[in-house]
């Protein structure tokens, strides 16, 4: 009798030790999505002027590498609350950060573009938690044409996995906004009939 009853105990608590393992597994990866949900970015788009711009402008260095020295006018023309979309591009053995204004975005893009040819966009972003926030210029691309559609595409000065993080917080603070719904939980379309 009492090899049944312990062997009905050591059942039961193997059972509730599977549901606590459960249950913190899930609460993990319900943190780690919601950390995620929670992350923000910032994106700044400044356009390059003349060194005579007076207390306008300030000097920038950008990209840690292959170091590029412009004046750039201090207030950027446009931020982050004008982004529709954001996406890491995979290109030749590259990757590249592709940013979808909105139709505000797009028309400010358009007349900065058309009326300065032959300069460059110094794009500049923040992301990261709050206390370990970096803040980077991240691209200097030179406007050769009118970018009429609000769509700009740069090789961002950040590894693959900052590029990531730029992006969804940079899609975070879109959804935020209300330039772009917020995805469907795939838990849930997945639990419905095909």
């Amino acid at each position: 009798l009492c090899v049944t009853t312990m062997i009905i105990c050591l059942k039961r608590f193997n059972t509730y030790l599977l549901a606590a393992a459960l249950v913190a597994l899930l609460a993990g990866c319900q943190t780690e999505k919601s950390k995620h949900d929670k992350q923000s970015a910032t994106l700044r788009l400044h356009v390059e002027v003349n060194r005579d711009a007076g207390d306008r402008s300030e000097p920038v260095t950008i990209s840690r590498t292959m170091q590029v020295h412009i004046n750039v006018d201090k207030e950027p023309f446009l931020n982050e609350a004008y982004v529709a979309k954001a996406k890491v591009v995979d290109a030749m053995g590259a990757f590249s950060l592709v940013i979808q204004f909105d139709h505000r975005g797009t028309l400010m893009l358009e007349q900065f573009s058309a009326t300065n040819p032959g300069k460059h966009l110094a794009i500049a972003a923040q992301w990261g938690e709050k206390e370990k926030a970096v803040t980077r210029w991240l691209a200097a691309p030179l406007i050769s044409h009118r970018i009429g559609d609000g769509l700009i595409n740069f090789t961002p000065d950040a590894t693959r996995d900052e590029a990531e993080e730029i992006v969804r917080g940079l899609n975070n603070v879109a959804i935020k906004n209300g330039n772009q719904e917020k995805p469907k939980d795939q838990a849930k379309d997945n639990s419905k009939p095909k």
